[in-house]
């Protein structure tokens, strides 16, 4: 059943749960790491066409977290946007070492 929130602030509780696990974090990002990677350098190559290419490591990757790993349904199903955000945000915090105590702080919080 698809969850209705207002805000990326919102939402964000919700994806991190779903993101509960290192294994799930780590290869989501690597796969949003190769498919920027991808992304860049066809663009760079001008192949157009390919572009849609470029989100498979993406998708792949994070979908193979999410159905082995944490055991759940992908957020981007229902919530593309604010997923895809919500990636970027958390391989911020995970470049910057913050994620395993954003993971704790929001696990607290509905405990």
């Amino acid at each position: 059943m698809r969850t209705k929130f207002n805000s990326f602030s919102d939402f964000w509780p919700h994806y991190v749960a779903e993101h509960s696990k290192p294994g799930t974090r780590a290869l989501h990002a690597a796969g949003t790491t190769a498919s920027v990677a991808c992304l860049l350098i066809l663009l760079a190559k001008r192949k157009w066409r390919l572009l849609p290419l470029a989100l498979v490591p993406g998708y792949g990757a994070a979908w193979v977290a999410h159905f082995l790993i944490e055991k759940n349904r992908p957020a981007t199903f229902d919530h593309p946007i604010w997923s895809l955000l919500g990636d970027y945000k958390m391989i911020g915090l995970m470049a910057r070492g913050k994620m395993d105590a954003e993971v704790k702080r929001l696990s607290q919080d509905e405990g």
